[in-house]
């Protein structure tokens, strides 16, 4: 096998030079070079693999993460590493060695930024997942934080290129801040939004999943964007917002309501009886102390009606579930038809008496 060997090096072809290195030089770089990007790429699958498994059978998020950092290591990182390994055999100009290291220093820092992205990603819809339900506030937070550390994170990158390129970052920054203030000025509406999504981040007026109100349209708060807010309506479109709108605009929010509050009138017949007219009150009380999950505020004889005497009554509901309350509403209301006729009382109507007088004809004297 040496002698073999011996004598293939041995064969005058392999002698020719390019660049400074023979062909068997460039040779061995190549083997070395795909050698490196079969090996990277195995152990990537093969730790890959692995870290799902783990991540699956033990429910590991350390697993998990792995397992996403590795899926997104990109192949043309893999093979710029590669070949910079398959380069160390050969003897290159320093010019040469020195653009082939910045190269690799670029793809490593995209890279790392892509690997920080993922990592972000990872982090907060993790924390999406366990906090959804319990915290939204904070869901809402850190979403927008995790925007916001994305792109500082993808600007150092950035700045670490153009180092790398030899740009003077210090110079570039201040020019970039002139410049800032020009594009500030023409997109005052974009940054009035932007500024405005920091603001509902941090104030937290509404959060994802409140059910709120604004002006004529209401719906559940599907996304809180970097421009636009967006609702689902309860007819089913979706309706879209400009944050600076919303800032302006007075906002219902029916996901932070502890009780609701009914008030609903009856009207009964001016044929009704003053004794049973003084007990409406009282019936009505204990109809709806009758009811769970209430509490009683008033009923009084409010008005003399067009057509009927007007009961006026108000009570809580002590949780804010909408369909809990229609439910209490609609218990109370057949409770009181029930009670109502047992009682004789008569609810109103548009009702209209007419009176007619009958008069005797006027005699007409002939002249």
């Amino acid at each position: 096998m040496a002698e073999w060997w011996n004598q293939l090096l041995e064969q005058p072809w392999l002698r020719y030079e390019f660049f400074g290195n023979p062909v068997s030089q460039w040779i061995i770089a190549g083997v070395v070079w795909l050698a490196a990007l079969l090996v990277v790429k195995i152990l990537n699958a093969t730790i890959r693999s692995r870290a799902r498994s783990v991540a699956e059978r033990f429910q590991a998020a350390w697993a998990e993460g792995i397992a996403d950092l590795l899926t997104a290591t990109r192949f043309w990182f893999l093979l710029l590493v590669a070949l910079y390994l398959g380069m160390l055999v050969l003897v290159l100009p320093d010019r040469v060695r020195a653009i082939a290291q910045s190269v690799v220093i670029i793809a490593l820092v995209v890279q790392g930024a892509v690997w920080g992205s993922v990592l972000i990603a990872f982090w907060l819809n993790r924390f999406v997942r366990t906090r959804l339900e319990t915290d939204a506030a904070s869901v809402t937070t850190m979403t927008a934080l995790g925007f916001i550390g994305r792109v500082a994170l993808w600007v150092i990158a950035g700045l670490l290129i153009l180092d790398n390129l030899g740009i003077e970052v210090t110079a570039l920054i201040a020019g970039l801040g002139i410049g800032g203030i020009a594009v500030a000025l023409a997109a005052q509406n974009v940054l009035g939004d932007l500024f405005a999504s920091l603001a509902i981040v941090l104030d937290k007026p509404f959060v994802l999943g409140d059910f709120i109100i604004v002006g004529e349209f209401m719906g559940t708060v599907e996304n809180i964007g970097i421009k636009t807010t967006r609702i689902r309506s309860l007819s089913g479109e979706q309706v879209i917002f400009a944050n600076s709108d919303l800032l302006k605009s007075r906002v219902r929010n029916f996901k932070r309501m502890f009780e609701r509050r009914i008030v609903f009138s009856v009207g009964v017949t001016y044929q009704t009886p003053y004794d049973k007219v003084a007990a409406i009150p009282k019936i009505i009380e204990e109809t709806v102390k009758s009811q769970e999950q209430t509490r009683f505020d008033r009923s009084h004889f409010q008005s003399f009606g067009d057509s009927a005497l007007v009961f006026e009554t108000v009570y809580y509901v002590t949780v804010p579930d909408y369909t809990v309350s229609m439910n209490i509403q609609q218990a109370i209301n057949l409770s009181l038809f029930q009670r109502f006729a047992a009682e004789g009382i008569e609810f109103a109507y548009p009702t209209r008496t007419l009176f007619v007088q009958r008069e005797e004809p006027v005699a007409v004297k002939s002249v």
